[in-house]
């Protein structure tokens, strides 16, 4: 499961270098970083593949993480040569997981950074290839600590016109929260290897935090840290302020 802490995937975590700058600010990703969603993504493409005969898995999927609903879709319509087009595949897709994103869960240890970091003062913006409605229905039962985001900016912003791999959603998030340089203070926080190139274009340290039991990890290369679960998040390491004491995961 994602964000699995057992011993046996720790072999697959690498810890932080020593910052080289004192975070100021923190940006994340929302699918499989905040929310436990990517499971509920995975059976819907399954159904939705099966439906043609077709198997829908980790190599078809990784190239869809963090894409835009349309772009994502487009990947899947060209992986699996699907007969149908990406439009149709999204209404097709937007039908089933609308009706599932009520039950979403936060992975371990999300909503205790966040709520850490509101309590520090530090902006937090979120920065996700959902389009906003699709964001408000995942978030709609998590409103007492999504509400500490300062801002959020979703693949339908009309000012984003590059998805992830391209820097452009971290910047705009970034600038949302009042920081227009010195990027190597905005830390971001990923799951998936396009938002890994996405931060390190936007010349951000970043944070990966992959579905271990699935993930390539030598995809995640470019990462200054790779976790297994933000349980493992030692804020020290990146300048910010310790957890209270006696705090627990």
């Amino acid at each position: 499961m994602h964000g699995a802490t057992t011993t046996t995937a720790t072999c697959c975590c690498r810890r932080s270098k020593i910052a080289r700058n004192i975070v100021t600010h923190v940006v994340w990703d929302l699918d499989g970083t905040l929310l436990d969603t990517e499971p509920l993504y995975t059976k819907v493409g399954e159904e939705i593949a099966a439906m043609f005969g077709k198997k829908f898995d980790w190599n078809v999927k990784r190239h869809m993480m963090g894409r835009s609903a349309m772009e994502s879709c487009t990947a899947m319509v060209n992986a699996l040569e699907l007969p149908l087009t990406p439009q149709q595949l999204l209404e097709l897709r937007n039908k089933k997981q609308n009706e599932l994103w009520e039950s979403v869960n936060p992975l371990p240890g999300a909503r205790r950074l966040v709520e850490h970091l509101h309590s520090e003062r530090i902006p937090q913006a979120v920065a996700t290839g959902s389009s906003m409605s699709a964001f408000k229905l995942k978030t709609l039962n998590h409103q007492s600590w999504f509400s500490f985001f300062e801002a959020v900016v979703t693949s339908d912003d009309p000012t984003i016109t590059r998805g992830k791999p391209h820097p452009d959603i971290f910047l705009r998030a970034a600038n949302k929260l009042g920081k227009t340089s010195n990027y190597e203070t905005v830390l971001v926080i990923e799951d998936a290897p396009l938002g890994v190139e996405a931060g390190v274009a936007a010349g951000m340290p970043v944070v990966a935090v992959p579905d271990i039991e699935h993930a390539d990890m030598s995809l995640f290369s470019a990462a200054d840290s790779v976790l297994c679960s933000l349980n493992e998040f030692i804020p020290e390491e990146w300048g910010l302020p310790p957890f209270p004491k006696g705090s627990l995961p």
